[in-house]
């Protein structure tokens, strides 16, 4: 019996390490379907170790074409009818 229980474990070991990952479904599926050859369990098992690539988001600020207008000489927005701009106070 614990044969039979340790022998499950080591055949889905590829399915647990990589359980927490975004295609741990493809990796079960290749496990249990090729898993009984050699070459398809080390396949699920590279699979299942090989790092998730991460994607860097910048945040952007989104601001609206009608809320004012950009000053010329600074680049900063300034309130929409100003005619003066709010940081280094050039005329609009």
């Amino acid at each position: 019996m614990f044969f039979l229980i340790f022998s499950m474990l080591l055949y889905f070991l590829p399915t647990f390490i990589g359980r927490h990952k975004g295609d741990a479904m493809g990796i079960f599926i290749v496990n249990l379907l090729f898993g009984w050859t050699v070459i398809g369990w080390i396949i699920a098992l590279i699979w299942a170790c090989t790092a998730e690539p991460r994607y860097v988001t910048v945040p952007m600020r989104m601001v609206p074409a009608s809320s004012g207008r950009f000053c010329c000489q600074c680049g900063t927005l300034a309130p929409y009818g100003a005619h003066y701009c709010t940081a280094c106070g050039r005329a609009m």
